[in-house]
């Protein structure tokens, strides 16, 4: 069932109506190791789980330039609730190139939850009517509050070939153990989760080489500007959102707590005196404003390539994998110089800026994000080699 799609105004509005509720939940999260109920629940009351969902089952199919930006708004509030909402995202934007009956079981429940991992770390092997799948997956964002989950495997053929794959699997199908003990985006919950013996039928099965390609079983969302993409810029282009949010959160953290505090051992004693601080925040206002710059220039080409239907280049596909990494990057810049402009008082655990602080170095510390890497993968195709990996 179509719905009107509200526009990128609207939804970043609600997002930034979400900040005050987020922030005052941030604490709560990190010490459960999960989002509270109310935060989950006011992002579904505010609609914004519906933006990947398709117009057919009652969604947005927002585009990306909206979607980082309302992502980016959440990461205001609380690194842990705009990653975890960025997963759901790219999950639920997955859940579209399966085949049409599949996902109208998924999107028979209104507001779904889907998350999802990318790495094969399970192995499945044929059976009569699908596949049996054994193995385990690490962070798992979100899954102890999602009904499905795609998760990536190595299927085994009888002929001693392997195929990589996703698969969609209901939650409570799997085992999960309770792992998630981090320094870092503690609130998103990314625990651990097993499948032992999982028969899963053919139409939850997606072999991943084409989907990453962007090519699907979907009949009704070929021609869908959104699912005119590689999975892989979709994917880094959404995660790019709590990124920058975060660096935001930063600059609202030390801004709050500026008035009234001097530097100690100095004759400072407003800190906001100080040529050192006007340089301090000035730098990363500029990381900060680079950050964004990346950001949204990976939504943007996403946006423009997928209503001009022409296909990606391989520099295109790496440059994609560049941007979240310079955004990473910049992001965390940002961040260690306005924690290290914080004084000695911000270590306390109810000041915001240690959070944020621990939480973008655990984004950076992604291998889907980590900007050594990217670096070197477009540096590989800038120079004519061939890229080192399969995911681009």
């Amino acid at each position: 069932m179509a719905t009107d799609t509200p526009s990128r105004t609207e939804l970043v509005r609600r997002a930034a109506e979400l900040v005050p509720l987020l922030q005052k939940n941030a604490p709560t999260a990190e010490e459960d190791r999960s989002l509270p109920e109310d935060t989950v629940a006011a992002l579904a009351d505010s609609g914004l789980l519906k933006m990947r969902v398709p117009v057919q089952h009652g969604g947005y199919e927002s585009d990306m330039r909206t979607v980082v930006e309302v992502l980016a708004e959440l990461g205001r509030g609380c690194g842990s609730t705009s990653w975890t909402a960025a997963v759901w995202a790219v999950s639920t934007w997955m859940v579209g190139l399966f085949p049409d009956e599949v996902q109208e079981e998924v999107f028979a429940t209104p507001d779904v939850r889907i998350s999802g991992i990318l790495s094969p770390s399970a192995m499945a092997v044929p059976t009569e009517g699908g596949i049996v799948l054994n193995g385990r997956w690490a962070f798992n964002t979100g899954v102890r509050l999602s009904s499905w989950n795609t998760n990536a495997a190595v299927l085994a053929h009888p002929d001693g070939s392997f195929e990589p794959i996703m698969t969609l699997l209901p939650v409570a199908d799997l085992g999960v153990i309770d792992d998630w003990h981090t320094s870092g985006l503690r609130g998103s919950g990314s625990v651990t989760t097993v499948a032992e013996n999982l028969f899963v039928p053919t139409e939850r099965v997606l072999p991943l080489g084409p989907a990453l390609q962007g090519h699907h079983l979907s009949r009704r969302n070929a021609g869908r500007t959104i699912y005119r993409a590689p999975f892989l810029p979709t994917a880094v282009a959404t995660v790019s959102g709590p990124a920058l949010g975060l660096a935001k959160a930063a600059r609202d953290a030390f801004f709050e707590r500026l008035p009234g505090r001097g530097i100690s051992y100095t004759s400072y004693e407003k800190q906001s005196d100080a040529p050192l601080t006007h340089l301090q925040v000035a730098e990363a206002t500029v990381k900060i404003d680079e950050a964004e710059f990346h950001a949204y220039a990976a939504a943007d080409l996403l946006d423009a390539k997928g209503a001009s239907g022409e296909e990606w280049t391989m520099e295109e596909r790496a440059r994609a994998r560049l941007r979240v990494g310079a955004v990473c990057s910049r992001a965390k810049e940002a961040v260690d110089i306005l924690n290290t402009a914080s004084g000695g008082s911000s270590i306390y655990h109810s000041v915001p800026i240690q959070r944020i602080e621990r939480d973008i170095q655990t984004v950076n510390m992604h291998s889907i994000m980590h900007p050594n890497t990217n670096l070197e993968l477009y540096g590989r195709v800038l120079c004519g080699l061939e890229p080192n990996t399969q995911y681009i």
